[in-house]
C-alpha cells in the first residue's frame, strides 16, 4: 500500500474511485472494483479474492460520508471456492454458457463476479436490513458462501454433494432470481 499510495492510502482510493466515477457506464460496478483492486493484485499471493475481501470491510465500514467507498465496497465479490461450486453445481454457469474453472475467468468476462452482479441486480438487498443499498453484490455473494460454509447452512457444498451430481436448485429458496435473463425478463418482469 505504501508503495502503490506513496504513502497516502486513503488520498489514493479517493483518486482511484474518483477517476473511474463513470455514472452512466454499464461496466460502473466492475470499474470501481477494478480502481482499487487491479493496482494491489501485484503482490505475491494476494489475490482478487483476498483484496476484494479485505477491501470491502474496508470500504463498507471506512468513512460514511465517502460515498464512493460504500459504492465500491458494496461489488467487492469475493469468489472462492464455494460460491464458484455452489454456481457449477446449480448449472447456473452450464445454464449462462458460462463454464470455466476456478481461478483468474471467475472475476473475467461472464464470470462468477458478473454473474453475481446479474443476480443481486435482481434482489433488493434492503429486505433483508432497510439501511442496506437495494443492489449489494458483495452481500448476494456472502450470503451464498454462508449457504454453502460448513459453518453456516453447509447446503450445495463437496462434503454434502457427490462432485459427480449437482444440487437441486428448485429446493432452494431464492432460486428464482439466478435464472438467466430473457427478453421477457429485460422487459421488467422477474421470475
Amino acid at each position: 500500500m505504501r508503495d502503490v499510495a506513496n504513502g497516502d492510502f486513503v488520498g489514493w482510493i479517493d483518486r482511484r474511485l474518483a477517476d473511474a466515477d463513470l455514472a452512466s457506464a454499464p461496466d460502473r460496478a466492475t470499474r470501481l472494483r477494478q480502481a482499487v483492486v487491479q493496482p494491489l493484485s501485484h503482490a505475491y499471493g494476494v489475490s482478487n479474492k483476498v483484496l476484494s475481501m479485505a477491501l470491502a470491510g474496508f470500504l463498507l465500514a471506512g468513512d460514511p460520508q465517502r460515498a464512493l467507498w460504500i459504492e465500491a465496497g458494496t461489488v467487492m465479490i469475493a469468489v472462492d471456492t464455494l460460491v464458484h461450486n455452489f454456481l457449477h453445481r446449480t448449472g447456473i454457469l452450464a445454464r449462462l454458457g458460462a463454464d470455466h474453472l476456478y481461478g483468474p475467468a471467475c472475476y473475467g468476462p461472464a464470470g462468477c463476479a458478473e454473474i453475481l452482479e446479474r443476480i443481486a441486480g435482481n434482489i433488493d438487498a434492503r429486505r433483508f436490513n432497510p439501511a442496506f443499498p437495494a443492489n449489494f453484490p458483495r452481500f448476494v455473494q456472502h450470503a451464498l458462501w454462508a449457504f454453502c460454509a460448513e459453518g453456516g447452512l453447509d447446503q450445495c457444498n463437496g462434503r454434502q454433494i457427490d462432485d459427480r451430481k449437482r444440487c437441486n436448485p428448485q429446493r432452494m429458496p431464492g432460486f428464482s432470481v439466478m435464472r438467466p435473463r430473457t427478453p421477457e425478463t429485460n422487459k421488467g418482469s422477474a421470475r
